[in-house]
């Protein structure tokens, strides 16, 4: 007999915990259910000479991080293996071996070891959260309660997949303005700081009034010129200011409200969020982990604290009693279109199929509102370039061609 160490909700939906002995998990789970408990969590207990055995990762040795790409490749070949019957020690072992980095065959080594000391491979990957989300510890937990893990990390990987495709669109649309911006700034730093002081000496020797461009654009980079220190330290100190304000609970709060609703890049920030709630969410529920469970995951996972803050208070709704587009449907944050296709799926009893859609609705909008952006900010910065360049160039020859027009005259 084994002894399991479990959290389980009553139907009143208070939770409870508790340990019981049987011969495996399975049984462990069918005693529960007998019970009419919600299995939430089921731990096989390890003993103190199988801890001990087992390696941890102190304070300054903490668990290695695992790239997305890694990530990703790893879940689909666990689940390849598993569904093809093999143990599941065996697949850990057999990933380890063949991993490319040190990062993940350490995971995988720390992964391997848990599982030899009784551990169940949710509990193993919990001790890994810089390799294994909570989203991604739910999911298999839930894959272990259903006797389905090759479906469930099947399913891991399909979302993790449709994430990383997401992020890359984004981090290409931005890489051009943010090049180009870039450029623009060390253009009209060289022209200011090299170029236009040099032209000083040969207007203060033509003895003529400058024209009041030439003069603003010549007081301009002698201030520059001689404050440079100034701009860069409040340049730093701005930007240092910023991010620690941006770590605290109010200023992360701020900055996410300004972030939904800046002009131009707030509806994309919204449309990204609510496409990683429907998918997120879509993917727990269909992988059977519990609502109470799903929502407290699909709020850590927002990526937005105004989003998070809103399910959390849907939550404590749904605890008692209501339906979850009920909450959802009278805050500001989630579209219309959104609720009532949320409520449709819960008198329906298909939530998950119409939160798929709902996520590839978003998906399709983000995708062509990236591609809209780009080509409106690609003349923007250019226009921007044209004017800053040109207003310099324009400042310094204007006096010389005053000059010239004087003297080619009439004598």
């Amino acid at each position: 007999m084994t002894s399991f160490k479990y959290a389980a909700k009553k139907p009143s939906g208070q939770t409870v915990e508790g340990t019981l002995q049987a011969e495996d998990r399975s049984q462990a789970v069918a005693e529960l259910r007998r019970q009419n408990l919600v299995v939430l969590r089921l731990d096989a207990a390890v003993t103190v000479s199988a801890a001990a055995r087992t390696p941890r990762f102190s304070f300054l040795a903490r668990s290695p991080r695992v790239s997305n790409e890694e990530l990703v490749l790893f879940t689909r070949q666990l689940s390849t293996m598993v569904g093809a019957g093999l143990a599941l020690l065996e697949s850990i072992e057999v990933l380890g071996e063949q991993a490319e980095t040190p990062g993940l065959r350490t995971v995988c080594a720390q992964i391997g070891s848990d599982l030899r000391a009784g551990s169940d491979l949710s509990s193993a990957m919990e001790r890994c959260p810089r390799a294994f989300s909570s989203l991604y510890v739910s999911m298999v937990r839930a894959g272990e309660a259903s006797g389905q893990m090759d479906v469930i990390l099947a399913r891991l990987a399909d979302y993790l997949e449709s994430s990383q495709a997401l992020k890359r669109e984004i981090k290409a649309a931005m890489t051009y303005p943010v090049i180009s911006l870039v450029l623009v700034i060390s253009i009209t730093a060289f022209l200011m700081l090299g170029v236009v002081p040099t032209f000083r000496q040969v207007f203060e020797g033509l003895g003529t009034e400058l024209p009041a461009l030439t003069q603003f654009t010549l007081d301009t980079s002698e201030w520059l010129k001689n404050n440079w220190y100034v701009v860069v330290g409040a340049s730093f100190g701005a930007f240092a200011l910023t991010t620690l304000f941006k770590q605290t609970s109010r200023g992360a709060l701020f900055f996410d409200h300004v972030a939904l609703r800046a002009p131009i890049f707030g509806p994309i920030a919204r449309k990204v969020a609510l496409a990683r709630f429907s998918r997120t969410f879509a993917t727990l529920i269909r992988s059977g982990v519990p609502i109470m469970g799903t929502l407290d995951i699909v709020a850590d996972t927002a990526g937005n604290r105004v989003i998070a803050n809103t399910i959390a208070a849907a939550k404590e709704s749904v605890r008692n009693g209501q339906l979850l587009s009920d909450p959802l449907g009278s805050s500001r944050v989630f579209p219309p279109m959104v609720t009532r296709m949320i409520a449709i799926g819960e008198r329906t009893g298909s939530l998950e199929q119409l939160l798929e859609k709902i996520a590839e609705f978003y998906d399709a909008q983000v995708k062509a509102a990236i591609k809209s952006l780009t080509s409106l900010i690609e003349p923007l910065l250019i226009t921007f370039m044209g004017v800053i360049v040109g207003g310099v160039v324009l400042s310094v020859f204007l006096p010389i061609l005053d000059v010239v027009g004087k003297l080619s005259g009439p004598s």
